[in-house]
């Protein structure tokens, strides 16, 4: 396996106090646990306060974080960004294609379309030993790297703001 690269992310632009949204798919709770785990951790390090939704499955995700922006938004309390977690297993059909592809192509629709710092941190692996590796805070930490994800784009943003 290929060791992850993690670039360096030099843009320190203050976002502590910003808000996320969190959506995770149940399907797997314990796999599920360790994601968000690593989400967690990250986002509490930049000053982040976030608000954790569970859906049943993957391909509830992008839905449910476009519902939470909406809401947010009507509630005055808007969401800075979003962190999407979840777990896909490849099975004997081509269900697992279907939910991979178009879970993250939800999730990139709805970044692009709403100009919302989304990090998807839903993993798509062939078994159960690729996903608690990826899942796992001490080993690639999915969870964190989307929350790292969703940090960086909100930094950007903040900064390309600024008047």
């Amino acid at each position: 396996m290929a060791t992850p690269r993690r670039a360096a992310l030099n843009d320190q632009t203050d976002i502590s106090g910003s808000r996320v949204v969190i959506v995770e798919a149940r399907y797997y709770d314990d796999i599920q646990d360790a994601l968000l785990d690593g989400a967690k951790i990250e986002l509490d390090s930049a000053g982040v306060g976030y608000d954790i939704l569970s859906v049943p499955g993957a391909l509830e995700v992008p839905a449910a974080i476009a519902i939470a922006l909406d809401a947010a938004k009507k509630n005055g309390k808007p969401y800075e960004g979003a962190v999407a977690l979840g777990c896909v297993i490849r099975g004997d059909t081509i269900h697992f294609e279907i939910v991979s592809n178009e879970s993250s192509r939800g999730l990139m629709d709805l970044s692009v379309s709403r100009s919302i710092p989304l990090g998807n941190g839903i993993i798509t692996v062939n078994n159960v030993e690729q996903a608690w590796a990826r899942a796992r805070a001490d080993e690639l930490n999915k969870g964190g790297d989307a929350a790292r994800a969703a940090i960086q784009m909100m930094r950007i943003k903040r900064k390309l703001a600024k008047p």
